[in-house]
């Protein structure tokens, strides 16, 4: 069988594959963190973490035989300021890396909405089948903000608290409040021709 044969019978990512990969890295961080030695534990839990991102982009490209921009994105970011962090062993590197993917991430919708270019639709289209370009733009709009309140939050907490605080944030902050947001989202969606096809498959965008 060809490769362009073998890349064709590759389907999307469920929902729950993409959760899976987006958020099981954060896990694992915390995990080690939480597992590792007292002291240095966040650069054992930053190389788990290293390895748990590459591990989801190579599940994602066997599985699917490709791997979303955002994942790749937020994958390369954990790459680099992950090694910054153990090579110079300086945790803050790993700390800002949320904050500096929450507004690039922002900066790139913000700017899709001024020139009028569906950026997020050609990152999440096949997540939100139908939807219209009045939702694409509202939803753009939303996530827009709330990364933008990500970022803030994540400095505020990583400033002005314990770096296993800071960890524990990750986990049982920011991945709920994620959750929350994008559920959130879901009946405006449905309102500009949003399509769900499994009620326990709900869309999710990839996040940091």
């Amino acid at each position: 069988m060809t490769e362009t044969t073998d890349t064709a019978d590759k389907g999307e990512l469920s929902a729950g594959m993409r959760m899976a990969l987006d958020f099981g890295p954060v896990i694992i961080f915390f995990i080690v963190n939480f597992m590792a030695p007292e002291k240095g534990g966040i650069f054992y839990a930053t190389g788990a973490f290293m390895v748990a991102m590459a591990i989801a982009m190579g599940i994602s490209w066997s599985k699917s035989g490709k791997i979303s921009p955002m994942l790749m994105f937020s994958g390369i970011m954990v790459l680099i300021f992950g090694g910054v962090t153990l090579i110079l062993h300086n945790e803050t590197f790993i700390k800002i890396k949320p904050t500096i993917y929450y507004v690039f991430i922002a900066s790139i919708l913000v700017f899709g909405l001024w020139t009028r270019r569906p950026t997020l639709k050609v990152l999440l289209g096949t997540a939100y089948p139908g939807l219209t370009d009045k939702g694409w733009d509202l939803l753009s709009r939303n996530w827009a903000l709330f990364f933008l309140f990500m970022a803030v939050l994540n400095e505020v907490v990583w400033r002005n608290s314990s770096t296993d605080f800071w960890v524990g944030f990750k986990l049982w902050g920011a991945i709920p409040l994620t959750l929350v947001f994008a559920f959130a989202n879901v009946p405006m969606l449905l309102k500009h021709g949003l399509s769900v096809e499994k009620k326990d498959d709900p869309p999710l965008p990839e996040t940091e």
